[in-house]
C-alpha cells in the first residue's frame, strides 16, 4: 500500500507542486486554499528536515508556478 503522506513530500520536495496539492485535496477532502496551506506547512517543514534533497534553493522554488 502506498503512503500517501509520503508521496506527497515527495512530490513537494521533487518541486511536483500541481500532484502534491491534487493528493492533499483528496486526503484532506479540502478545497484549494485549505490545501494550499498544508502544502506551504509540509514544504517548510520539508526544507528544514530534508533540504538536501531539494533540487533548487527557496527562492526559485516557486517560480513559474502560479496559483
Amino acid at each position: 500500500m502506498i503512503d500517501v503522506s509520503a508521496a506527497i513530500d515527495d512530490d513537494i520536495v521533487a518541486r511536483r507542486v500541481l500532484p502534491a496539492i491534487v493528493k492533499i485535496r483528496e486526503l484532506m477532502g479540502c478545497g484549494i486554499p485549505a490545501a494550499l496551506e498544508e502544502f506551504e506547512r509540509r514544504y517548510v517543514r520539508l526544507r528544514a528536515e530534508r533540504g538536501d534533497e531539494f533540487t533548487v534553493p527557496p527562492g526559485e522554488y516557486g517560480r513559474g508556478i502560479y496559483t
